[in-house]
């Protein structure tokens, strides 16, 4: 069995018994970054082998951690905060234990876009998660792509490029566009801003950005 575990995105009392059980009792767990996962299994006494999993080696050792599950292993998959395969590894290894009818349950848990939307006062009856927007190639083309969808967008954003990625907003939607905009959620700082995009770049140009942010259109 492949488990996905979803991790504390702050709040460490987030996590569920259900995930401390499943990590305490898999012969080992994946982690998207060891050094960054290291402290939170320590503080819950979870002592299980600890492997590296990433963008960067995914694609070498997926055949291995096919033939341990094969063998009748049972590995955990975790990212370094939240859900796994959501803007974190995790797709690549779900796809492959499918295509050889290996079991994968995906344990429910913290995500960011969720309380982000549900704060947003904004309508989420539909909506589009995109997480990060491209980094260059192919960024103006899903910007335009973006400005025809009739619902609610979610994007993810690191706090180096929000301002950048603010000013193409305005410049696809219009400096009036409602935004809402989320950081360090089930962190001590936890803020949620209701703005227009103008004035979120009037905002954020004061005040430095600081955080990991969701912004929901």
């Amino acid at each position: 069995m492949l488990y996905i575990v979803p991790t504390p995105i702050g709040n460490l009392k987030d996590i569920t018994f259900r995930a401390i059980e499943v990590l305490q009792s898999v012969d080992y767990i994946l982690a998207e970054d060891t050094r960054t996962s290291k402290p939170l299994l320590q503080h819950f006494n979870i002592n299980t082998p600890l492997h590296s999993y990433h963008a960067f080696n995914e694609h070498n050792i997926v055949e291995k951690i096919i033939d341990d599950l094969k063998n009748n292993k049972n590995i955990a998959l975790i990212s370094d905060a939240g859900t796994p395969a959501i803007s974190d590894p995790g797709y690549l290894l779900v796809k492959h234990c499918i295509e050889n009818n290996i079991q994968v349950q995906c344990l429910p848990g913290p995500t960011a876009f969720v309380p982000a939307l549900v704060c947003s006062g904004l309508p989420i009856h539909h909506f589009l998660f995109v997480g990060f927007l491209p980094a260059k190639k192919g960024r103006q083309s899903k910007l335009k792509e973006l400005q025809q969808f009739p619902y609610t967008i979610v994007l993810y954003e690191s706090p180096h490029k929000l301002l950048s990625t603010l000013h193409d907003l305005k410049n696809t939607f219009g400096g009036n566009r409602k935004i809402s905009i989320s950081r360090e959620i089930s962190k001590m700082f936890e803020e949620h801003l209701h703005k227009t995009i103008d004035e979120m770049i009037e905002h954020f140009t004061k005040h430095s950005p600081k955080g990991e942010f969701v912004i929901i259109i």
